[in-house]
Protein backbone atom coordinates (compact mmCIF):
# COMPACT_ATOMS: atom_id res chain seq x y z
CA UNK A 1 0.00 0.00 0.00
CA UNK A 2 1.61 3.25 -0.89
CA UNK A 3 2.45 5.92 1.50
CA UNK A 4 -0.50 8.33 -0.56
CA UNK A 5 -3.02 5.68 0.27
CA UNK A 6 -2.24 5.36 3.78
CA UNK A 7 -2.72 9.37 4.28
CA UNK A 8 -6.11 9.26 2.11
CA UNK A 9 -7.50 6.04 4.78
CA UNK A 10 -6.71 8.14 8.19
CA UNK A 11 -7.74 11.48 6.28
CA UNK A 12 -10.76 13.14 8.92
CA UNK A 13 -13.25 15.27 6.51
CA UNK A 14 -14.98 18.60 8.44
CA UNK A 15 -18.67 19.23 8.26
CA UNK A 16 -19.14 22.20 5.07
CA UNK A 17 -20.39 25.11 6.80
CA UNK A 18 -19.62 24.06 10.69
CA UNK A 19 -17.76 26.88 12.05
CA UNK A 20 -15.72 24.80 14.63
CA UNK A 21 -14.73 22.16 11.88
CA UNK A 22 -15.95 19.58 14.37
CA UNK A 23 -14.71 16.36 12.61
CA UNK A 24 -17.33 14.19 10.46
CA UNK A 25 -18.65 11.10 12.64
CA UNK A 26 -19.97 9.32 10.32
CA UNK A 27 -23.14 8.65 11.39
CA UNK A 28 -25.67 8.93 14.64
CA UNK A 29 -24.16 5.52 15.62
CA UNK A 30 -20.50 7.52 16.53
CA UNK A 31 -22.15 10.85 17.11
CA UNK A 32 -24.47 9.36 20.07
CA UNK A 33 -21.69 8.30 22.14
CA UNK A 34 -19.61 11.52 21.52
CA UNK A 35 -22.88 13.55 22.83
CA UNK A 36 -23.47 10.88 25.97
CA UNK A 37 -19.47 11.69 27.36
CA UNK A 38 -20.26 15.26 26.93
CA UNK A 39 -23.38 15.34 29.15
CA UNK A 40 -21.32 13.34 31.28
CA UNK A 41 -18.50 15.51 31.68
CA UNK A 42 -20.87 18.77 32.51
CA UNK A 43 -22.79 16.36 34.75
CA UNK A 44 -19.21 15.90 36.60
CA UNK A 45 -19.02 19.68 36.87
CA UNK A 46 -21.79 20.32 38.58
CA UNK A 47 -21.60 16.90 40.76
CA UNK A 48 -17.88 18.16 41.90
CA UNK A 49 -19.33 21.65 42.43
CA UNK A 50 -17.56 23.40 40.06
CA UNK A 51 -20.91 24.46 38.43
CA UNK A 52 -22.97 25.48 41.22
CA UNK A 53 -27.29 26.12 40.69
CA UNK A 54 -27.74 29.20 39.30
CA UNK A 55 -23.90 29.55 37.22
CA UNK A 56 -23.47 30.59 34.18
CA UNK A 57 -21.46 28.30 32.25
CA UNK A 58 -17.99 29.13 30.23
CA UNK A 59 -18.32 30.95 26.77
CA UNK A 60 -18.89 27.35 24.12
CA UNK A 61 -15.33 27.32 22.67
CA UNK A 62 -13.79 27.97 26.63
CA UNK A 63 -15.74 24.99 27.96
CA UNK A 64 -15.56 22.28 24.71
CA UNK A 65 -11.46 22.71 25.27
CA UNK A 66 -12.03 22.16 28.93
CA UNK A 67 -13.45 19.47 28.53
CA UNK A 68 -11.92 17.71 25.66
CA UNK A 69 -14.74 17.61 22.97
CA UNK A 70 -15.91 18.83 20.09
CA UNK A 71 -18.74 22.40 19.98
CA UNK A 72 -20.57 20.59 18.11
CA UNK A 73 -20.97 17.57 20.92
CA UNK A 74 -21.06 20.35 23.40
CA UNK A 75 -24.33 22.03 22.06
CA UNK A 76 -26.02 18.45 21.50
CA UNK A 77 -24.91 18.07 25.01
CA UNK A 78 -26.63 21.44 26.44
CA UNK A 79 -29.40 20.62 24.21
CA UNK A 80 -30.59 17.22 26.10
CA UNK A 81 -29.43 18.68 29.52
CA UNK A 82 -31.43 21.54 28.95
CA UNK A 83 -34.58 19.83 27.74
CA UNK A 84 -33.85 17.69 31.33
CA UNK A 85 -34.57 20.55 32.99
CA UNK A 86 -30.65 20.79 33.95
CA UNK A 87 -29.58 23.67 32.57
CA UNK A 88 -31.39 26.66 31.33
CA UNK A 89 -30.81 28.00 27.72
CA UNK A 90 -31.60 31.96 27.92
CA UNK A 91 -30.58 33.67 24.27
CA UNK A 92 -28.48 36.07 24.60
CA UNK A 93 -27.71 35.59 27.78
CA UNK A 94 -26.10 32.60 27.98
CA UNK A 95 -26.90 28.64 29.02
CA UNK A 96 -26.97 28.18 33.38
CA UNK A 97 -27.06 25.28 35.67
CA UNK A 98 -30.82 25.85 36.65
CA UNK A 99 -31.90 25.38 41.10
CA UNK A 100 -32.15 21.60 40.37
CA UNK A 101 -35.17 21.73 42.41
CA UNK A 102 -37.65 18.61 42.46
CA UNK A 103 -40.17 21.00 40.64
CA UNK A 104 -38.10 21.87 37.53
CA UNK A 105 -36.50 17.95 37.28
CA UNK A 106 -39.53 16.42 37.19
CA UNK A 107 -41.65 19.14 34.86
CA UNK A 108 -40.97 17.05 31.76
CA UNK A 109 -43.16 14.10 33.29
CA UNK A 110 -46.69 15.88 33.00
CA UNK A 111 -45.60 16.70 29.98
CA UNK A 112 -44.96 13.65 28.42
CA UNK A 113 -48.07 12.66 30.29
CA UNK A 114 -50.05 14.81 28.59
CA UNK A 115 -49.23 12.69 25.17
CA UNK A 116 -49.49 9.47 26.44
CA UNK A 117 -52.21 7.37 24.60
CA UNK A 118 -55.09 6.07 26.37
CA UNK A 119 -53.78 2.41 27.04
CA UNK A 120 -50.83 3.92 28.45
CA UNK A 121 -52.91 5.73 31.53
CA UNK A 122 -53.41 2.80 33.40
CA UNK A 123 -49.91 2.25 34.48
CA UNK A 124 -50.10 6.14 35.33
CA UNK A 125 -53.08 5.24 37.25
CA UNK A 126 -51.11 2.06 39.17
CA UNK A 127 -48.09 4.65 40.44
CA UNK A 128 -50.47 7.15 41.44
CA UNK A 129 -52.25 4.41 43.76
CA UNK A 130 -48.53 3.97 45.04
CA UNK A 131 -47.51 7.15 45.41
CA UNK A 132 -50.90 9.29 46.44
CA UNK A 133 -52.33 7.83 49.70
CA UNK A 134 -48.20 7.94 50.96
CA UNK A 135 -48.22 11.50 49.94
CA UNK A 136 -51.82 11.99 51.62
CA UNK A 137 -50.56 10.10 54.76
CA UNK A 138 -47.77 12.54 55.15
CA UNK A 139 -50.03 15.43 54.25
CA UNK A 140 -51.96 14.19 57.67
CA UNK A 141 -48.95 14.42 59.95
CA UNK A 142 -47.19 17.85 58.35
CA UNK A 143 -49.87 20.18 57.24
CA UNK A 144 -50.50 23.44 59.01
CA UNK A 145 -53.22 25.54 59.52
CA UNK A 146 -53.11 27.75 56.22
CA UNK A 147 -51.88 24.05 54.32
CA UNK A 148 -55.44 22.74 55.72
CA UNK A 149 -57.14 26.53 54.70
CA UNK A 150 -56.14 26.08 51.28
CA UNK A 151 -57.09 22.54 50.93
CA UNK A 152 -60.49 23.63 51.75
CA UNK A 153 -60.55 26.69 49.84
CA UNK A 154 -60.39 24.59 46.64
CA UNK A 155 -62.67 21.69 47.72
CA UNK A 156 -64.99 24.25 48.30
CA UNK A 157 -65.07 25.72 44.84
CA UNK A 158 -65.22 21.78 43.75
CA UNK A 159 -68.16 21.58 45.39
CA UNK A 160 -69.10 24.91 43.59
CA UNK A 161 -68.01 24.17 40.13
CA UNK A 162 -70.80 24.53 37.61
CA UNK A 163 -68.77 23.26 34.72
CA UNK A 164 -66.28 20.60 33.90
CA UNK A 165 -63.38 23.10 33.25
CA UNK A 166 -63.55 24.53 36.77
CA UNK A 167 -63.87 20.93 38.19
CA UNK A 168 -61.12 20.12 36.61
CA UNK A 169 -58.84 22.96 37.72
CA UNK A 170 -60.12 22.67 41.35
CA UNK A 171 -59.41 19.00 41.51
CA UNK A 172 -56.05 19.80 40.18
CA UNK A 173 -55.78 22.23 42.79
CA UNK A 174 -56.94 20.46 45.39
CA UNK A 175 -54.44 17.66 45.00
CA UNK A 176 -51.53 19.95 44.24
CA UNK A 177 -52.18 21.71 47.79
CA UNK A 178 -52.15 17.99 49.62
CA UNK A 179 -48.89 17.02 48.03
CA UNK A 180 -47.48 20.18 49.03
CA UNK A 181 -48.62 20.13 52.68
CA UNK A 182 -46.91 16.97 52.90
CA UNK A 183 -43.73 18.92 52.85
CA UNK A 184 -41.64 16.50 50.63
CA UNK A 185 -41.40 18.40 47.28
CA UNK A 186 -39.96 15.86 45.47
CA UNK A 187 -43.30 13.70 46.45
CA UNK A 188 -45.06 16.44 45.36
CA UNK A 189 -43.39 17.46 41.59
CA UNK A 190 -43.78 13.82 40.87
CA UNK A 191 -47.52 13.46 41.89
CA UNK A 192 -47.85 16.59 40.01
CA UNK A 193 -46.37 14.81 36.95
CA UNK A 194 -48.11 11.62 37.08
CA UNK A 195 -51.31 13.24 37.31
CA UNK A 196 -50.89 15.23 34.68
CA UNK A 197 -54.24 18.17 33.35
CA UNK A 198 -55.29 15.60 30.18
CA UNK A 199 -55.57 12.76 32.61
CA UNK A 200 -57.71 14.51 35.14
CA UNK A 201 -59.74 16.06 31.77
CA UNK A 202 -60.16 12.78 30.85
CA UNK A 203 -61.51 11.31 34.09
CA UNK A 204 -63.71 14.26 34.89
CA UNK A 205 -65.79 14.49 31.22
CA UNK A 206 -66.44 10.72 32.35
CA UNK A 207 -67.03 11.36 35.69
CA UNK A 208 -69.59 13.93 35.02
CA UNK A 209 -71.38 12.58 31.76
CA UNK A 210 -71.56 9.24 34.42
CA UNK A 211 -73.16 11.43 36.72
CA UNK A 212 -71.20 10.18 39.41
CA UNK A 213 -68.91 13.59 40.08
CA UNK A 214 -70.86 14.11 43.15
CA UNK A 215 -69.99 10.77 44.46
CA UNK A 216 -66.21 11.65 43.81
CA UNK A 217 -66.63 14.86 45.45
CA UNK A 218 -67.65 13.03 48.60
CA UNK A 219 -64.27 11.18 47.85
CA UNK A 220 -62.60 13.89 48.02
CA UNK A 221 -64.58 15.73 50.81
CA UNK A 222 -63.28 12.79 52.55
CA UNK A 223 -60.01 13.07 52.43
CA UNK A 224 -60.09 16.47 53.48
CA UNK A 225 -61.60 15.51 56.67
CA UNK A 226 -58.92 13.27 57.47
CA UNK A 227 -56.02 15.13 56.92
CA UNK A 228 -58.38 17.95 58.90
CA UNK A 229 -58.19 15.26 61.74
CA UNK A 230 -54.24 14.36 61.26
CA UNK A 231 -55.69 11.20 61.27
CA UNK A 232 -53.11 9.16 58.68
CA UNK A 233 -54.26 5.85 58.33
CA UNK A 234 -57.57 7.15 57.45
CA UNK A 235 -56.26 9.54 54.85
CA UNK A 236 -53.87 7.14 53.29
CA UNK A 237 -57.28 5.01 53.02
CA UNK A 238 -59.30 7.70 51.82
CA UNK A 239 -57.01 8.76 48.76
CA UNK A 240 -56.69 4.83 48.04
CA UNK A 241 -60.33 4.53 47.74
CA UNK A 242 -60.97 7.57 45.63
CA UNK A 243 -57.58 6.68 43.46
CA UNK A 244 -58.65 3.14 42.92
CA UNK A 245 -62.73 4.01 41.98
CA UNK A 246 -60.94 6.04 38.93
CA UNK A 247 -59.01 3.26 38.33
CA UNK A 248 -61.29 0.63 38.13
CA UNK A 249 -63.47 2.89 36.25
CA UNK A 250 -60.71 3.62 33.49
CA UNK A 251 -59.95 -0.56 33.61
CA UNK A 252 -64.20 -0.94 32.76
CA UNK A 253 -64.02 2.10 30.39
CA UNK A 254 -60.93 2.76 28.49
CA UNK A 255 -59.68 -0.92 27.64
CA UNK A 256 -63.35 -1.86 26.31
CA UNK A 257 -63.07 1.19 24.08
CA UNK A 258 -59.52 0.71 23.12
CA UNK A 259 -60.00 -2.98 22.13
CA UNK A 260 -63.58 -1.74 20.05
CA UNK A 261 -61.15 0.45 17.88
CA UNK A 262 -58.42 -1.90 17.10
Amino acid sequence: MSRRHKHQTCRVETRPGDPDGSPRTGGDEVAAPLTEAAIEKVRDLIRTGDLEPGQRLPAEAALSAQLGVSRSSLREAVRALATAGVLDVRRGDGTFVTALTPEQLFTGIGEAVDLMPEESLLELMECRRVVEPQVTALAATRCEDADLTEIHHHLQLMEAATDEADLISHDADFHAAIAAASGNAALAAILRGISGVTLRARVWRALTEADSSRHTIDEHRAIYDAVRDGDAPRAEAAALLHVANVETWMRRTLVPKHARNA
